[in-house]
């Protein structure tokens, strides 16, 4: 193993700035998804004129969207004139979002390691074939993942702002002698921006892979060892 050399020239050049990027990008990946929480409203009327009352309830929900342990509060014991059950929100959609933030710490710790080698050991990885093979892997693996991740949780984010949407829980899940009316519906935009970077990262991955395969053997084949004064210079011939 060399020594380090810490030098930043490599981040003058694609493959070392654009892993910067992967690594900023990753941070915003798994912040913006990862440090959700929100919360759906609605309005509960009783059609019973025995016992008119209005109340609005609460139900708040966060990452990872595990979405039947969160229930509706702002009611007592009883509304109007009967027991009142919990009330909770429905679905369990945690699989594509922790998927998908488990691939983002996964890349931000790569990008780490990798923008070490770079700046430290820039010589080495250069000399090493090794070295550029494997980054090249796992780069082609991560745009693969970051496909595969981001794809999910863009289905699985359509699948929450369905199931906590006012107006779905108001029409599907409220039964006579109470009425729902829909109340305020959460923002998501930390999440539409989620999957944004989502798949911007698989943009970036699976560019950066093309700079990682020039620098293995695969592109540049290493060149051919020769002896100077020998080279192909044919024996003398016998007298």
């Amino acid at each position: 193993m060399s020594a380090l050399q810490l030098s930043f020239l490599p981040l003058k050049e694609p493959l070392g700035f654009i892993k910067v990027l992967e690594w900023v990008f990753s941070i915003f990946s798994f912040a913006t998804c990862g440090g959700y929480s929100g919360k759906t409203e609605l309005v509960v009327t009783c059609v019973n004129t025995t016992y008119p009352d209005n109340k609005t309830i609460q139900a708040s929900f966060m990452y990872p969207f595990r979405l039947y342990n969160y229930v509706f509060e702002g009611i007592g014991d009883k509304f109007c004139g009967e027991p009142w059950p919990a009330f909770h929100l429905t679905g369990d959609y945690s699989s594509p979002s922790q998927f998908y933030v488990a691939i983002a710490v996964l890349a931000f710790l790569y990008c780490i390691g990798a923008l070490v080698l770079y700046l430290g050991y820039w010589q080495l990885y250069q000399s090493t074939s090794k070295l550029t093979l494997i980054d090249f892997i796992f780069t082609v693996i991560f745009a693969f993942l970051w496909l595969v991740s981001a794809s999910a949780w863009a289905k699985g984010l359509t699948d929450v702002k369905t199931a906590t949407s006012p107006q779905n829980i108001a029409e599907y899940h409220c039964k006579p002698p109470i009425k729902c009316n829909p109340g305020m519906e959460s923002h998501m935009g930390s999440l539409n921006i989620s999957v944004a970077f989502g798949f911007l990262n698989l943009i970036l991955w699976a560019g950066n892979a093309w700079f990682v395969y020039k620098e293995t053997n695969l592109h540049k084949p290493p060149p051919s060892h020769i002896e100077e004064g020998h080279g192909n210079i044919p024996p003398p011939s016998s007298m």
